[in-house]
């Protein structure tokens, strides 16, 4: 990462508490790894208050209800033309009910109820940072720092009310006397460059916290297949690395675009996860097939350009992709 420019990285919490040394101040200062590349850990608590399932904002009872979606629950004939084309029910993005409560009939959404809770939590929020700060500050050389990294589809979509409360919280935080200012991470490194060298622990967002996630039992026979495509990736752009034919230079770069999106973690996050499997496992075998078709074309110097056209229309992201960055 430090070779490609990269100065810093965002991990789970455990990624700064478990590293090598024991890092002095936990996730409320960054560490630096023995490479050079900066390391900020996630905050515990900040995380609890937004993610948690049991007692996160997002779990309001006055919030839409995500779930309830008229897609699903008005009447087939009517919703029809407004659904998928093969008639599937879909979401429609139009959602009448507020979360109410568990296990029980859902009530009307109301704006202002929903808006009332984000007001409230926007200050909830910043006032446990005010707290937090003051509790932390006199035991540290260099102010702390507050990381609250979230998911974006966490504001507007599974959290419709998600973009108020940051909205609220920002004016709150502008206009108040709190004791803590906004700040990024590289804004943070700037004025505050000394810091612990560590080795961070391994982590990840996933399940436990670690690669499980991606690599188990249900999705652990995809990797040959990755490392298999990778290699070969490799292997094409060094035999082509002086390549002047523009049909094999297309099909070069189909080749990266098929690699690349073969190793998608979604596809194996959704195989562990149980949802929609046959589509994952369709998207893994069409581009890890689609690349084995294209690399033996290319090695045989016989390539199908209707084939190639065909999945570059399919497959057209990063259209200004240069598979000689496989070299």
């Amino acid at each position: 990462m430090k070779e490609f420019g990269i100065e810093y990285i965002i991990t789970e919490s455990h990624g700064i508490l478990y590293a090598d040394p024991a890092p002095v101040y936990g996730t409320f200062a960054p560490i630096v790894s023995p490479q050079g590349v900066i390391a900020f850990g996630r905050d515990i608590e900040s995380s609890r208050q937004v993610w948690s399932s049991i007692n996160g904002y997002p779990g309001d009872f006055n919030y839409r209800e995500f779930y309830r979606d008229i897609g699903y629950d008005i009447d087939y004939d009517y919703i029809k033309p407004y659904i998928a084309a093969n008639g599937a029910r879909v979401h429609t993005g139009i959602k009448y009910y507020r979360i109410t409560g568990k296990d029980c009939p859902k009530d009307y959404y109301d704006v202002q109820w929903a808006k009332d809770s984000a007001e409230k939590q926007s200050g909830h929020f910043m006032d446990c940072r005010t707290q937090q700060i003051n509790e932390l500050a006199p035991l540290m050389n260099n102010p702390p720092i507050i990381l609250c990294p979230y998911d974006a589809e966490l504001y507007g979509h599974w959290w419709y009310e998600g973009p108020y409360w940051l909205y609220i919280l920002f004016k709150k935080i502008y206009y108040d006397n709190c004791n803590f200012k906004l700040i990024t991470p590289s804004e943070y490194i700037d004025r505050y460059p000394e810091m612990q060298q560590c080795s961070p622990c391994r982590s990840s967002w996933g399940a436990n916290g670690y690669s499980e996630v991606w690599l188990n039992q249900t999705n652990d026979y995809v990797h040959r297949h990755l490392h298999k495509a990778g290699d070969r990736m490799v292997e094409l752009a060094h035999i082509f690395s002086q390549e002047q034919d523009p049909l094999k230079i297309r099909a070069l770069n189909q080749c990266a675009r098929e690699l690349l999106l073969a190793q998608s973690s979604d596809w194996l996050f959704i195989i562990t996860n149980g949802t929609m499997v046959d589509y994952a496992k369709k998207r893994i075998k069409d581009h890890i097939g689609r690349f084995t078709k294209l690399y033996f074309a290319l090695k045989n110097n016989h390539i199908n350009e209707d084939f190639l056209a065909d999945i570059e229309a399919k497959d057209c992201v990063f259209p200004e992709i240069d598979y000689k960055i496989y070299w």
